[in-house]
Order: C-alpha cells, then sequence, then structure tokens
C-alpha cells in the first residue's frame, strides 16, 4: 500500500539520531539492571526526530516505554524488556539498549503476583506486532503545524494511533496490558469527595491516549532511583572549584 510505504520512508526519517544529547546519570547500567522487577517500567529520554516530538507534544522529557518482562538480578545484556519500537514493531531487547540515555522506572504499587502473571502474559501476546504507522502520521502532522493548543487541551488532540488489535504504539501498548488487570495509570474520576458518604466513580481513558510521561505524573506508580537504591550518601562526595565553578567528583 501508498501508505505504508510512505509510513516505512516517515519512519526511517523520524528514527535518525539527532546530536548535542547528554546522559545525566553516572550510575552504571549494570546497577540500574539491578534494581528492576519484573512489571517496572523504563522510562526513555530518547534522542531521535520522533523522540524530540513526542517530548514536545506531551510537554515532557520522556519518548518512550518499555516493560521490564525479566527477573530480578537480570543483566543488563539479556533481552528482558518488551517495547513497540518504530521500524521492527513489538519486540524484546535489553536494557543495554538504551544505555546511552536517561532513564526512570516506575513501578506499579501492591501488584499482586497472578495480576503480574497475567500483565506479562498480555503484553508478551503482543510480540510481533506492527508499529503503529498512524502515529508517524499523527505526529508529522502535529510537528509541521505545531498548533498553540493550551496544554489542557493538548491530550484530547494527540490520540495516537488507530487502536487496531494488530498495532501499537508503545505507551499504548503497556497503557493496554495494565488495563487488561485493572490497574490505574490516570483514570478520570468523577464524585467521591467525602460528603455525605459518596463513593467515587472511575473511568479508564482509552489506551492510546495514553503517552509516556502519563508513568510519570500516575500517582498509582513509584519511581525509583538507582543512585539512592544503591545506596547514598551525600557525605561521600568530593566537591572541587575551578575557576569558580564548582565540579563534583564521586570516589
Amino acid at each position: 500500500m501508498i501508505s505504508r510505504a510512505i509510513g516505512s520512508r516517515l519512519a526511517s526519517f523520524l528514527s535518525k539520531a539527532q546530536p548535542g544529547y547528554q546522559r545525566l546519570d553516572m550510575i552504571g547500567i549494570e546497577d540500574v539492571a539491578k534494581v528492576l522487577k519484573t512489571g517496572d517500567i523504563v522510562l526513555v529520554e530518547g534522542n531521535t526526530r520522533i523522540s524530540i516530538a513526542i517530548k514536545y507534544l506531551t510537554q515532557s522529557s520522556w519518548s518512550h516505554a518499555c516493560l521490564y518482562i525479566g527477573e530480578e538480578e537480570d543483566s543488563a545484556e539479556k533481552e528482558t524488556l518488551l517495547e513497540a519500537d518504530l521500524r521492527a514493531g513489538v519486540r524484546v531487547v535489553s536494557l543495554k539498549h538504551f544505555e546511552e540515555f536517561n532513564l526512570r522506572i516506575c513501578r506499579p504499587v501492591n501488584l499482586i503476583d497472578e495480576d503480574r502473571k497475567k500483565l506479562l502474559a498480555f503484553a508478551k501476546a503482543k510480540i510481533g506486532q506492527k508499529y503503529d504507522l498512524k502515529n508517524v502520521f499523527d505526529l508529522v502532522r502535529y510537528i509541521i503545524q505545531k498548533p498553540p493548543v493550551p496544554n489542557r487541551y493538548r491530550r484530547a488532540m494527540i490520540a495516537l494511533g488507530s487502536g487496531e488489535p494488530t498495532k501499537a504504539i508503545c505507551s499504548a501498548l503497556i497503557a493496554e496490558s495494565f488495563q487488561s488487570i485493572g490497574y490505574p495509570i490516570l483514570p478520570r474520576r468523577e464524585g467521591g469527595q467525602g460528603i455525605d458518604g459518596e463513593v467515587p466513580q472511575f473511568y479508564r481513558r482509552h489506551f492510546t491516549h495514553f503517552t509516556p510521561r502519563d508513568f510519570d505524573l500516575s500517582p498509582y506508580f513509584e519511581v525509583i532511583k538507582p543512585t539512592l537504591e544503591k545506596g547514598f550518601d551525600y557525605r561521600d562526595l568530593r566537591w572541587k572549584d575551578i575557576s569558580g565553578d564548582c565540579k563534583e567528583e564521586i570516589r
């Protein structure tokens, strides 16, 4: 199909890395691997053209999301992250694949083992699906137009992807997986403000409406920082002043 051919060319264009990217976290990727638990979400900042577009549209640092399907203490070399790649589709890659990027770990709280297994089974069933190229056309459209839309209306306009069952984008894939076990991300809430015993009602957003930053903003996911998990003591930092600038060195 013509649209698929055009989409493939756009995907190739949007996947090209841009210069000037800097990783800020100084902890090694193996130390990151040591703190991961099955069901964690790993957010990636990214430096490709599509990453820059997503960060612009969502007003966030995070442009990509992966689901950790490995076991505790797996190495960074092992293929343990399930993702929807723009060109390769839904696949499993190693954490080392993202070692040059700033990362954030978001952990679902109080997830029971039975639901964790269902979550992984649902997500793994998507392996091999194609990336939803409608997402590519949506992104290009917004890049070109750059509409001056207030942030509060941005989510309603950014419904990325077609929602077809045989196609996926990264955040929608993970959102749908968590919704399959009834785990909340950013549900709409009505009522339940403590007046006359009113019980709140929650409504699911469509999974294609979710972006990587939503897992960071969600009150139902804990942010895990490997530097702190490893054991951080500010007294171990050695500070060195050079020409009035303050630089840090870690023993």
